[in-house]
């Protein structure tokens, strides 16, 4: 991924309105083609990263690291690495992105009749 300048029009215009809107600074976070489905997966309990990899196999690893790194950033997930040999790493949902759950849900819910509608040609 690029950076971006920090003084270019985009990047101050980016952050002006993540201060402004909880939105946009909602969507922000959360953009990301695999971001919701991760979380979604990590929901009824944690995951190794083979798991997550097994559970989204057309998602590349590159993508699923960059994903993951960004969330934790974010502090939608803890990365927990447990001293064994070799290390065991898990992914958990935090108590912010649990708060998230009904949201995305609504969103599935709301993503499949919008598409049922649109195949429909209403």
């Amino acid at each position: 991924m690029t950076t971006r300048k920090e003084l270019s029009t985009n990047s101050m215009n980016r952050k002006e309105l993540m201060d402004f809107c909880g939105i946009v600074y909602s969507m922000d976070i959360l953009s990301g083609r695999w971001k919701m489905v991760i979380l979604d997966k990590l929901e009824p309990k944690a995951l190794r990263y083979n798991e997550i990899k097994q559970l989204l196999p057309n998602v590349t690893d590159r993508m699923l690291t960059l994903h993951l790194k960004e969330m934790e950033t974010d502090g939608l997930i803890i990365r927990s690495a447990l001293a064994e040999v070799p290390v065991k790493v898990t992914y958990k949902l935090t108590e912010s992105a649990r708060a998230l759950v009904p949201v995305w849900k609504a969103l599935d819910t709301w993503g499949k009749n919008h598409r049922a509608t649109r195949k429909k040609g209403i």
